[in-house]
């Protein structure tokens, strides 16, 4: 477990978050001295990046007087709010400051260094690996399903009486991303994922208040 701070902000690194970049980025194939190398550098640069999409909702939710705390687990992260309740104007610029650092990040990465895709020593890796992280990070987490950003922005948007929506819209939009993520990369980690949020919509669903 790794704890520090950040802008004041305390942040909690748990294992998993580890483990769970390191099978993303190939850990289990990696054998030669290079392809550990890269899969360190592809660490580093999950970390950076999330970090800065988990201080995106954490600074926007301390602007808004709220006490914050970012922890870095299995599948991302989360920053948690105390001592203040949002607005629904509030809440969706909270969520939506996550993504919106990460492209930040993205854009400034590419406007440093205009030749990244073309970089090949150690240094170009990572950077490259920072951009694209970030950008997909960041379009996965815009995904209009629940509980990604993308799925709390569109509750925040509909509001509580419309939950059923944003609950079928998660399903929906889950199981279609699950299968096309599989088709096109062969990869079961993300399908998965995508499977237990389309999950977790339908049995909150069975709970939610019947809306327009």
């Amino acid at each position: 477990m790794i704890r520090f701070s950040l802008f004041g902000i305390p942040v909690e690194v748990q294992p998993w978050f580890w483990v769970t970049l390191a099978l993303l980025g190939g850990g289990i194939e990696a054998n030669t001295q290079e392809e550990i190398l890269r899969l360190l550098l592809f660490l580093l640069a999950g970390f950076v990046s999330v970090l800065v999409h988990e201080m995106g909702h954490a600074l926007t939710g301390r602007a808004f007087g709220a006490r914050a705390e970012v922890t870095l687990h299995g599948f991302g992260g989360f920053a948690r709010f105390s001592g203040r309740w949002f607005s629904r104007k509030q809440d969706f610029l909270v969520t939506a400051a996550g993504p919106g650092a990460q492209l930040l990040l993205a854009l400034a990465v590419w406007l440093a260094l205009p030749g990244l895709t073309g970089l090949r020593s150690v240094a170009g890796y990572f950077w490259m690996e920072l951009f694209f992280i970030s950008v997909f990070w960041a379009v996965l987490n815009l995904l209009p399903v629940f509980p990604l950003d993308g799925g709390q922005m569109l509750r925040a948007v509909l509001g509580p009486e419309r939950e059923r929506i944003t609950l079928w819209t998660s399903i929906v939009v889950a199981v279609t991303a699950a299968v096309l993520m599989f088709k096109f990369t062969g990869s079961f980690l993300f399908p998965i994922f995508m499977g237990l949020f389309a999950y977790q919509a339908w049995q909150r669903l069975q709970g939610a208040p019947y809306g327009r």
